[in-house]
């Protein structure tokens, strides 16, 4: 893939991805680019949830499938992503799960809000223990059931990630 030497180079390529996909209505104005440890440009994509119609198809999650697909792997340790945005409670998560310990990002959360994108009431919920019913009612159901699933995952050894 393609060198980048400098962050605001990197930085910019998110930009523009995302400045390109806004204008075409295919979402919002977020974008991410990921590099790898050696500085070779691994994956950049922007948020395309009115295209696809998947409110998880956020630039920082398509950037790390983007990734994940052209390194042949689910962990990108030692990779850096920059996006425009700081990330929604969702992308954080996904960002964690691949295992990227450095992001670069543009705006804050404050800025995403002042144009109308709505993080705060995720952090609000996180914070609050998880417990706003008006926000997502989490019941449990079936513990034990389930629990026979992951002892037999358990047991065989599978993979942990």
């Amino acid at each position: 893939m393609k060198q980048i030497d400098q962050s605001l180079e990197i930085m910019a390529l998110a930009i523009q991805k995302a400045r390109t996909t806004m204008n075409e209505n295919i979402g919002g104005p977020f974008g991410a680019a990921i590099i790898d440890e050696f500085g070779d440009l691994i994956a950049v994509s922007s948020n395309s949830v009115l295209r696809d119609h998947d409110p998880t198809a956020h630039a920082e999650v398509n950037a790390i499938r983007l990734a994940c697909k052209n390194k042949g792997t689910h962990d990108l340790s030692n990779c850096v992503l920059y996006t425009t945005c700081f990330p929604c409670p969702m992308c954080l998560s996904a960002i964690m799960w691949s295992n990227i310990k450095k992001v670069y990002y543009g705006c804050n959360a404050k800025d995403a809000a002042q144009i109308g994108f709505r993080d705060d009431f995720m952090y609000d919920f996180i914070k609050g223990d998880l417990k706003d019913i008006q926000v997502l009612d989490l019941e449990n159901k079936n513990r034990e059931e389930c629990l026979v699933l992951f002892q037999e995952y358990h047991d065989k050894d599978k993979e942990l990630y």
